[in-house]
């Protein structure tokens, strides 16, 4: 793999002439016009980070790479489960009015089959953790599931379960139920995304259980694309993931994790409202966020970066 911006920060993408329709948390997301490819679109992951639904100043070194790369490599692992809304990867093989913008696409752009997506974030959990822990707490259940009783906080589920969330334009996303997804999209399609989402956890969650890495819960997102289901936006990453090192793993409170979780714990420390504007973040906690993304990959996909 090429090695540019490989130390470069990018937390901002310019490509004049190409169309920008969204700038979310992360990612740059350009229309292309390219009759051939289906008008495809251009994802590209920047090296923004965010934390309690606020962008932090400063971004975090070659994390948009991390996050491209594992997607990159969970596409190609699940190949055989769901297909997916990848292209390419390769700025060679992109359309020729990108070539002139390598410096903010290699290693960090996916060029994807425009899909029509699915208002439903279909999320996968296998452990007692985050909103879930709060939820059961309270209630006994995840998200209206019963579960036994007795867990302790980030203890293993007795088997995975699934519990969609409506997709928020801004904030966080809301818990829905089973049945209130069959209400949105009908049965089908509900059964389909449950069914996929189970489907891709289990597999994903026994590689990385051979790589030392317990995948604790994952969010996926579905669209359409010349009526196929596809596998679209990111997978799997550990922006949209929780992966804790098996070694030391005891349940009963928090885990180490390979995400932005030392970030918010920063955070905490800090008298702020979690209202923007958000504030810096020191150079050892920037340094020490990158090398936990890194080394998220390497764990998981057993190279280098």
């Amino acid at each position: 793999m090429s090695n540019v911006n490989s130390k470069q920060v990018i937390t901002h993408t310019e490509l004049p002439g190409i169309e920008r329709i969204a700038r979310g948390k992360v990612r740059d997301v350009y229309s292309i016009s390219d009759k051939m490819l289906g008008d495809p679109l251009l994802i590209v992951a920047t090296d923004r980070i965010s934390a309690f639904d606020c962008i932090l100043p400063q971004g975090i070194p070659g994390k948009g790479r991390v996050l491209t790369q594992m997607s990159l490599f969970w596409f190609d692992f699940l190949r055989d489960v769901v297909p997916n809304h990848l292209i390419s990867a390769s700025v060679d093989e992109y359309p020729a009015p990108l070539h002139a913008y390598r410096d903010q696409l290699e290693g960090r752009s996916m060029l994807v089959k425009r899909c029509k997506m699915e208002p439903i974030e279909c999320v996968a959990r296998g452990y007692v953790v985050g909103s879930g822990w709060k939820d059961y707490k309270a209630t006994g259940a995840i998200c209206g599931i019963p579960l036994p009783a007795g867990l302790l906080e980030c203890a293993a589920l007795p088997e995975p379960i699934y519990t969609p969330a409506s997709k928020a334009e801004t904030g966080h996303d809301e818990n829905i139920s089973f049945e209130a997804t069959v209400k949105t999209v009908g049965l089908e399609t509900a059964t389909l995304l449950r069914d996929l989402t189970l489907k891709i956890y289990g597999k994903a969650s026994a590689h990385a259980a051979t790589r030392g890495i317990i995948l604790a819960d994952t969010k996926f997102e579905f669209g359409w694309h010349d009526g196929k289901m596809l596998l679209a936006d990111e997978v799997l990453t550990p922006d949209s993931s929780r992966y804790w090192p098996r070694d030391g793993y005891v349940p009963g409170g928090a885990q180490p994790s390979f995400d932005k979780q030392f970030v918010r714990d920063y955070l905490e420390t800090l008298k702020w409202n979690k209202q923007p504007p958000a504030p810096p973040l020191p150079d050892d906690v920037i340094a020490k966020t990158s090398e936990k993304y890194h080394e998220a990959y390497r764990r998981i996909t057993g190279r280098d970066l």
